[in-house]
């Protein structure tokens, strides 16, 4: 039986998750930092700083996680001691690069207009406007970079970059945005689908970029890979219900950012526009669906446990 958002309050039942990440973390920080090392020589000091700033030492570093559990190699954790898995940390590292410049654009005053990210200013204010606007475009630009000196075979590094650039761009990410500010201020002209639609493109469609890059490392059959899309479609839906349930019941300490922006905004969440009791209703509904899109995919002969702890993680999580 799914659990209801109602009980995931009183309960963490992820402890292999939470192991497995911490691990990829600390796998995953000195790589990063010695891919900018390496990707800012020749970068003005002010915006490496920046860059390093917004970057490094911080987030629970799902996405590039992602990477690593949409390769589903049959055993159910990832082996990220296995040397062959050194040829897909570029694809981890171009999606954290990927994501922490759509926070940093995402948090300006001419976007969300928020102070605090990861429990300390947000870029523009450690910072100035300008510079954060910069250091998201470095950051963008630096992650296709990665992708392209990747040492992997030609035709897979061309499927990452046409990943990514699909999950991230006009029909993805930034278009999730442009449809969300288009909403600021007018909820009655938003429903449940269309959140869906919205966050299936802010949320999601980096999620499904980040397990279909695992999922193209691997070999998956198009019938896995189209399960595991499903998945991602799923997982990112119910992580964006999960955060606008979150918006209005946690903490600044707890999230690490200002609580109760949604409403102070007048901005279209799950909880603005239906209600904190539908809001869970809908997660628990989503999270029904991606446990179904899991057992199809134990169907094909995958190993599924890892998504499956994933998913827990992603509706138990208080920040």
């Amino acid at each position: 039986m799914i659990p209801s958002s109602k009980s995931a309050d009183k309960r963490h039942p992820t402890p292999d998750f939470d192991a497995w990440l911490a691990s990829l973390r600390s796998h995953f920080e000195p790589r990063l930092a010695s891919a900018l090392d390496r990707l800012l020589v020749d970068t003005p000091a002010e915006l490496q700083d920046a860059i390093r700033y917004a970057a490094l030492d911080g987030g629970k570093r799902l996405r590039p996680a992602l990477v690593f559990l949409g390769s589903l190699e049959g055993r159910p954790w990832p082996d990220l001691d296995d040397p062959a898995h050194e040829s897909l940390w570029p694809a981890a590292i171009a999606v954290e690069l990927i994501h922490v410049y759509s926070l940093v654009h995402d948090d300006m005053p001419c976007m969300d207009d928020d102070d605090l990210r990861r429990g300390r200013p947000t870029l523009h204010r450690a910072f100035d406007e300008a510079t954060a606007v910069l250091a998201g475009d470095a950051m963008q630009a630096l992650a296709f970079a990665t992708l392209a000196d990747a040492r992997t075979d030609e035709a897979m590094r061309l499927d990452w970059i046409r990943q990514l650039a699909s999950g991230s761009g006009p029909a993805g990410m930034v278009g999730g945005q442009a449809i969300d500010l288009s909403l600021a201020g007018n909820r009655e002209a938003s429903d449940i689908a269309t959140l869906a639609d919205l966050h299936d493109r802010k949320t999601g469609a980096l999620i499904r970029a980040a397990l279909a890059m695992g999922g193209r490392w691997s070999g998956l059959s198009p019938r896995q890979a189209g399960q595991v899309d499903l998945f991602g479609r799923l997982l990112g839906r119910a992580f964006q219900i999960q955060d606008d349930i979150l918006d209005v019941t946690g903490s600044a300490e707890a999230l690490g950012k200002t609580p109760g922006k949604d409403l102070a905004a007048d901005k279209c969440s799950y909880v603005t526009v239906a209600g904190l009791d539908r809001a869970r209703r809908e997660l628990d509904e989503t999270v029904r669906r991606a446990h179904a899109a899991l057992w199809e995919l134990g169907t094909l002969g995958t190993d599924s446990h890892a998504l499956s702890s994933c998913l827990d993680f992603v509706i138990h999580r208080q920040h």
